[in-house]
Parts: structure tokens; sequence; C-alpha cells
């Protein structure tokens, strides 16, 4: 196949790109590098690297038309600071636009999308979270312009599957808790875990799932979710595990804001019956694998695209 992958050297891209580059796929990626590493993709004959924006309509018109790719799977996105409207806005709405009518024009098969759980917006009305919950993302910037960027693909009229989801995790992932807390810990710093539970899925079990939609399976929209949520601090004693620490004091729990949902765990059903798709990493063996990844290449910069609380 012939799959062009926006944000391919992020997390989720590209580890989506070395699976495909493995079975013999080819590969275009569009990556401004403002999140990605360029160390998480090494050259390989059957991939293309092209620095870019994909915001530029004249780039992603180029590259879907000279590749002719099969599929476009979109995994770029502006998250790295919560006051940055415009940027959100441009990468995750306006990109997706360009996109989205790039995909129509030259009549590619496929779009796969990633959309935020937190479209649901930070107090969902049901737990676990079904597909059919009204759709509420006004409370963050990141939301807002991943729902437009959904409802472009959308609008497209070209055949999809977005899929909203739940807190990945794993080698290659900066943001979150889980990088955080390392780093945290690495530096000798303190740590504190909020009084709220989470679903995590690790990064590789997501990419048998995403591989689904790659070859076909499904149409329109799911939930890739673990169908269990974990407390922050299971996470973060997962971490001083992994990182073998002998911690002299509790780290300290504080409430929850009264605007943090105390979870946000999602229905899987749909995708599992569709995709014949399970959830196969332990928490414990997804972390010590992120954190194996960074004791090897250190973490510079993590991000968050919600406010961290005080």
């Amino acid at each position: 196949m012939k799959v062009l992958i926006t944000g391919g050297s992020g997390f989720i891209g590209s580890t989506l790109t070395d699976r495909l580059n493995r079975r013999g796929d080819r590969v275009v990626v569009i990556d401004n590098f403002a999140t990605g590493r360029r160390d998480n993709l090494t050259a390989r004959d059957n991939l293309t690297v092209v620095e870019g924006d994909i915001a530029d309509p004249a780039l992603v018109r180029q590259w879907a038309g000279d590749f002719r790719p099969d599929l476009i799977v979109h995994a770029a996105a502006s998250y790295k600071d919560p006051d940055d409207w415009i940027g959100d806005a441009r990468t995750n709405a306006l990109g997706s636009a360009i996109v989205a009518r790039a995909a129509k024009e030259f009549a590619v098969g496929r779009i796969v999308y990633f959309q935020t759980a937190l479209c649901y917006g930070l107090k969902p009305l049901q737990q676990p979270i079904a597909l059919d919950h009204p759709i509420v993302p006004g409370a963050t910037s990141y939301a807002i312009s991943k729902t437009a960027g959904e409802q472009y693909i959308a609008l497209s009229g070209v055949d999809y599957v977005s899929f909203r989801l739940a807190n990945a995790y794993g080698p290659r992932n900066l943001s979150g808790p889980l990088p955080t807390f390392f780093s945290r810990l690495k530096s000798g710093k303190d740590c504190f875990v909020m009084d709220t539970r989470r679903d995590f899925i690790f990064i590789e079990d997501m990419v048998d799932c995403v591989m689904g939609a790659v070859d076909g399976k499904g149409r329109g929209v799911y939930h890739i979710s673990s169908g269990a949520d974990f407390a922050i601090k299971e996470l973060y004693d997962a971490v001083v595990k992994a990182m073998r620490l002998n911690m002299i004091k509790e780290v300290e729990v504080r409430p929850r804001h009264p605007d943090d949902a105390p979870t946000i765990l999602l229905d899987p059903s749909r995708t599992q019956k569709d995709f014949g798709w399970r959830v196969k990493t332990p928490l414990a063996q997804g972390v010590s694998e992120a954190v194996a990844y960074y004791e090897k290449f250190g973490i510079a910069e993590t991000y968050t695209h919600l406010r961290l609380p005080r």
C-alpha cells in the first residue's frame, strides 16, 4: 500500500509508520516537527519524510497528487500549548480541512483520523462514555479544533474512520502524566497526583487497532479504549517501580479540580465487535517499556493540552 501520514514523526504517527514499513508498505510522512522528534524515524527505502505544514494547501495537494496514496492517516495535531488557540485552529481545523479536500480531489480511498475523548467535555454524562454521547468540546481549544477536524473529514464524503482515543502511552510519548512523572523523578523533583482515574492504552495495542482501519475494517466513529480505568496514583506507582526507585515518602494525592472529571472511560464495544480487537498489554508492562525508552533517549520537553493544576 501507499500511505500518507501527517504528523508521522510524532508518537502515534511514527509508531504506525514503523509498523507499515516493516510489512513493506510505502509511506510519505509530512511533519513540521513542532512536537515530533526527528529521531523517531530512521532512513529506509520505503519512507519519505517531508518537512512542512499541513496548513499549507499547496504542499498537501502536491504530495496527495504526486504520491497518490491509497489512504491518508491524519495524525498531525497541535497540542503543546493550551493557550495557542490560533495554532490549534490552524493545524487541527484548517489543516484537517485541507487534508480532507485533497483526499477528495485525488480520490484517496480512506482517511483515518484521531480525535480526543475531550470532545465529550470535562463532565461526561455517563461512564463508560458511549458513542452517542453528546459532543461538547467547548472546554478546551484542543477539543474544539480537533472536533472541527473530525467534522471536516466527515464532510468530505471520503470513506473514513475516526478514532476517539483514550490516553495513549508508551515509547516516544511526550505528553500526559507518565513522561512528566519520569522527568521529575529522574531529576529528583517532587511529584503529586490528582485524585482521578483515566483509561490508558498502550501504543502498540492502539496501532494493532489502527492497522485494521488501514486494511479496510470499520467505517465512521470508534473508540480506542482498554475498557478499564486506573487511578493516576497507580500509574505513578508503576513508573516508580519501573525506575527501581525507593521512595522515602508517599506521593501527595491532591483532590481533583471541580471542573475535572473523576474518570473518563470510553466504551470500546463497537471497536471490539467490528475490528475483533482487544487490549493485550498490562499497564505495568507498558509503563516499563516507556521508561526504558526514556532512559535511552531522554526527554527534553513534555507537553499538555490541558492547564496544569497548581
